[in-house]
């Protein structure tokens, strides 16, 4: 909305304004990313295209009835999905962006067509990273779109991500592995400034210890953790001081109870509306 006046020493708040949160979750392989979106105060799923394991989960009962759009399959399809939850009348407070990594390839298949004739090639969207420069225009308009329904509809968003290993350049040593995830580091880069809190989730393996150059043998693996700060491991961020691993439990409507009290731990207060306002029991039960 643009303003009439311009500003002025009377506008100046204290108070936060109580925006919903924009939260991102990544993590490994069948870490339960999808089921714990499922768990969150009244959602409703874009789901992009080949990114359909919530049908899968409903199909097999491991998740409840929950709302969703049909598969997106291009970018037009997911900015007017959005378009559609800003405009027409609904009660959903939550959206689930399943996933960022598919909303990108739809976000660089639009550009490559677009502008670049459809050619992946060194002389079109790939030629110079030039591409991936020009889609940021595009990705930055679809992340104010999930503004607005904050903004507009007071919806948090929670968008999911998959994760992959990259090499971090370490200027003050050796370069090592961490878990990011797997998107263009352009568009994460834009990503992580936007979002409030960035979870990682993953199992916990312990290692026996490794003698000369043998590697050690994992064990475990069940126990499921969300981290939340970021360490030389992983990416991870939160603006509500929450403690650095968030036990996931065994099941999705445990790991968002864990998550949901962590929450209310941190900042007893919230603001109305508010992602970590929500009350315990606006979570899904069991089906």
């Amino acid at each position: 909305m643009k303003r009439s006046q311009p500003p002025s020493l009377a506008d100046v708040r204290t108070a936060s304004s109580g925006q919903p949160n924009r939260v991102i979750l990544h993590g490994v392989e069948g870490v339960g990313k999808t089921s714990f979106a499922s768990r969150a105060p009244r959602p409703v799923f874009l789901m992009t295209s080949g990114e359909t394991g919530l049908d899968t989960l409903i199909n097999a009962g491991q998740v409840p009835e929950t709302a969703h759009f049909p598969e997106l399959r291009t970018w037009k399809d997911l900015r007017a999905a959005l378009a559609a939850l800003q405009d027409e009348p609904h009660d959903f407070r939550t959206l689930a962006l399943d996933t960022l990594n598919g909303a990108e390839r739809l976000c660089h298949e639009y550009v490559c067509q677009r502008d670049f004739d459809g050619n992946w090639g060194r002389d079109g969207f790939t030629a110079f990273m030039t591409g991936y420069e020009v889609a940021l225009a595009e990705w930055r308009a679809f992340l104010d779109g999930l503004d607005r329904l904050r903004t507009v509809r007071k919806m948090s968003i929670l968008a999911l991500a998959h994760t992959k290993i990259t090499t971090f350049k370490n200027p003050e040593g050796s370069d090592y592995d961490r878990f990011t995830p797997d998107l263009h580091h352009k568009t994460w880069s834009l990503t992580h400034k936007w979002a409030d809190m960035v979870l990682f989730a993953n199992f916990v393996a312990h290692v026996d210890g490794k003698t000369g150059d043998a590697k050690g043998k994992a064990k475990g693996g069940h126990r499921r953790v969300l981290y939340t700060t970021r360490t030389a491991a992983f990416d991870a961020k939160n603006r509500h001081g929450l403690p650095e691993q968030i036990d996931a439990g065994r099941n999705a409507p445990e790991a968002w109870e864990n998550f949901f009290q962590a929450l209310r731990a941190a900042k007893p207060i919230s603001p109305a509306g508010s992602a970590d306002g929500q009350r315990a029991d606006e979570t899904r039960n069991d089906s």
